[in-house]
């Protein structure tokens, strides 16, 4: 009898349904307009400078309208007998700290989307992995990042408004005149203040970005994969972190810094001032005050927040590893006994087949759950049990986080920060404010 020696017949190609195709297609589209729309916007204000033109017309624009018209309309509109509504000394002095603090956003800022682009600046390249994954979270996040910018400069916006109509009312110029100068000051600091806060704002979404990624990495751990896995995952997430960290050390120092400094001269000005100090002459110190401690605000809740996420990996992996180990094959122990909770176990208040992860953020706790791993072989082998305790042990000793140099921001740091600013706020009171007793 001859043999059939004909190869069986191919399996028919799996095709990819034609819905889901355009919707990955609308949702890439999607990121893509959300990206384009970022970066439209940082090249208004000129913070894309990749090109010799590019980079000549921003820091033009920069120094005619936030430096150069202010100070013109400072000399022209001087009055010598005003002091008691406008104090010239002030108005110099709030101008030098505004335009430095935005000096430092545009340079670092631009520096850094000039040498990586906006997609590599912001880790949602697709060589970086997971853009497909992520869309919506990255439009939402990016979206997040105009609403933020928007509010807080209206906010400003809306007291800085209220203080040049009364210091415009209190002077007693000519309508037309004082109508021009209001709205030349409104429009130079309006720009000025967009370009400090963007910088502090761009940094806050390069950090939520990267939670994306840090809140997912609990997730991994319900699907039955080799430890040397999660290690890679977690080395790639501390090395975009690191490289966070390096971007933006130089803009995270010098804004802290000269912030610092604009206070303090903000405070010694004030104190030490023998005339009246009324909401028209000293009010721009307030507005000037509020805007830069908006800005700081953003960078260290992001990087609190990021520094939270990342050495929480610890605490997650701790208790996974101690469920997997402790009862990996009969989940029915953990609480769970044909649907009734057993007495015995009613201290478990999750659910049998998930592990609970708390994150604390602006005072609200989360709850997250992350389901046990269901591998009965896990604690088959000693060596498995050595592989997650070797895990375990590296994510508690790499814990990572947002640093300068090496300094972990997280709340330690934050508080550290505070108590000494704090301790200098009270030292400069102690100098300028005597109370005398006859």
């Amino acid at each position: 009898m001859a043999l059939n020696h004909n190869p069986p017949p191919p399996p028919p190609p799996i095709e990819t349904p034609l819905v889901v195709v355009e919707e990955e297609e609308v949702n890439d589209t999607q990121v893509n307009k959300s990206l384009r729309r970022l970066e439209t916007f940082l090249g208004i204000f000129g913070f894309c400078q990749y090109s010799a033109l590019s980079l000549t017309l921003s820091w033009l624009c920069f120094l005619l309208l936030g430096v150069a018209l202010p100070l013109f309309i400072i000399e022209f509109s001087y009055c010598s007998n005003c002091d008691k509504y406008e104090i010239r000394s002030f108005e110099i002095e709030i101008l030098i700290s505004q335009s430095i603090v935005a000096a430092i956003s545009l340079l670092c800022i631009s520096h850094n989307l000039r040498k990586y682009g906006l997609r590599k600046f912001l880790f949602v390249d697709r060589y970086h992995g997971h853009m497909t994954l992520f869309r919506q979270e990255y439009i939402h996040k990016i979206n997040g990042f105009f609403r933020l910018l928007a509010v807080w400069v209206l906010l400003c916006l809306l007291l800085k408004s209220a203080r040049e109509v009364v210091h415009v009312i209190y002077l007693h110029r000519s309508w037309w005149q004082s109508v021009g100068i209001l709205v030349a000051l409104l429009v130079s600091w309006t720009y000025s203040t967009v370009i400090y806060l963007t910088g502090s704002a761009l940094y806050h979404l390069v950090c939520n970005l990267q939670v994306i990624h840090f809140e997912n990495y609990g997730k991994l751990l319900e699907r039955d994969l080799d430890v040397a896995v999660y290690i890679e995952e977690h080395i790639r997430l501390t090395h975009h972190l690191s490289k966070i960290s390096h971007r933006f050390r130089i803009f995270l120092i010098l804004q802290l810094l000269f912030v610092t400094a604009s206070q303090f001269v903000s405070l010694l000005e004030t104190t030490g001032n023998r005339g009246i100090i009324n909401f028209a002459n000293g009010g721009d110190f307030a507005v000037c005050s509020i805007v830069e401690l908006v800005g700081i605000i953003f960078c260290l809740h992001a990087a609190a927040k990021i520094s939270h996420r990342a050495q929480g990996l610890g605490s997650v992996a701790s208790r996974w590893h101690a469920l997997v180990t402790c009862n990996p094959n009969d989940t029915s122990q953990l609480g769970m006994n044909n649907g009734r909770i057993s007495s015995s176990e009613t201290a478990y208040a999750y659910p049998s087949d998930s592990l609970p992860i708390s994150y604390s953020e602006s005072d609200l706790e989360s709850v997250d759950y992350v389901p046990i791993p269901t591998n009965t072989q896990l604690a088959s082998y000693m060596s498995m049990y050595q592989k997650r305790q070797a895990f375990v042990t590296y994510l508690q000793s790499n814990q990572g986080g947002a640093t300068v140099f090496g300094w972990t921001i997280d709340r330690v740091l934050i508080n550290t920060i505070f108590f000494v600013e704090l301790s200098l706020v009270l030292f400069v009171l102690g100098k300028t404010i005597t109370f005398t007793t006859k």
